[in-house]
């Protein structure tokens, strides 16, 4: 399942980091701000159940998560989704990495670093990248907190090609998917049209 997020603000925030112009430091801030919005969405679905709080002046029906959350940033872009997700989860909140680089050739995603917490089997897992492609990332990502036991599993991201969100289909169909435009097709490097260039060098300032 995809969700893609509508409305003016999400367009707003997606208009600047489409633009070419926006320099890294306005980059870093409308992605923080998309983030947002896009876990807000994609964490509404995380299990739920119902408790009480006592109030200044008496007793408050609440829903509290019925789960552990962990989440997971595909290094490096992914990490511009960490803190958005940070502030709007409960202390408790347990963060693991996957670090997954691209060979631009092949366009097959290889691992140079997974460090998951233990005992995810009943937790929620969120996985967080910025950029679904080719997919080839977020479908390793995904093998690897599956085969650390995950069931429940989101992931969140800001732009994602037809290509990408077929590929996860295919491979991971239960998964549920949120992000902020689903865009025209990929080029042949393997970029999402037209979507905002390179992810990573544009939030830092790389590739400038």
């Amino acid at each position: 399942m995809v969700r893609v997020l509508t409305g003016a603000l999400p367009g707003e925030l997606l208009a600047r980091l489409r633009d070419a112009a926006t320099p890294p430091a306005a980059f870093r801030r409308a992605a923080d701000a998309l983030s947002t919005l896009v876990l807000s969405a994609s964490l509404a679905d995380l299990e739920a159940v119902p408790g009480t709080v006592t109030t200044p002046v008496g007793e408050a029906p609440v829903m509290r998560l019925g789960r552990r959350v962990t989440v997971v940033p595909i290094l490096r872009a992914g990490l511009a989704l960490l803190e958005p997700a940070l502030r709007l989860l409960p202390e408790g909140t347990r963060v693991g990495f996957l670090g997954l680089s691209r060979d631009e050739a092949s366009l097959q995603a290889t691992s140079y670093v997974e460090h998951l917490p233990a005992d995810l089997a009943r937790d929620e897992v969120v996985v967080l990248d910025v950029m679904i492609a080719t997919g080839g990332s977020a479908v390793a990502a995904l093998d690897a907190v599956r085969a650390a036991g995950v069931e429940r599993v989101h992931l969140a991201g800001l732009i994602a090609a037809p290509e990408g969100v077929a590929r996860l289909a295919a491979r991971h169909p239960e998964v549920r998917i949120t992000v902020a435009a689903v865009d025209e097709r990929l080029d042949t490097r393997g970029f999402i049209v037209p979507g905002l260039g390179d992810a990573g060098d544009r939030l830092y300032g790389a590739g400038a």
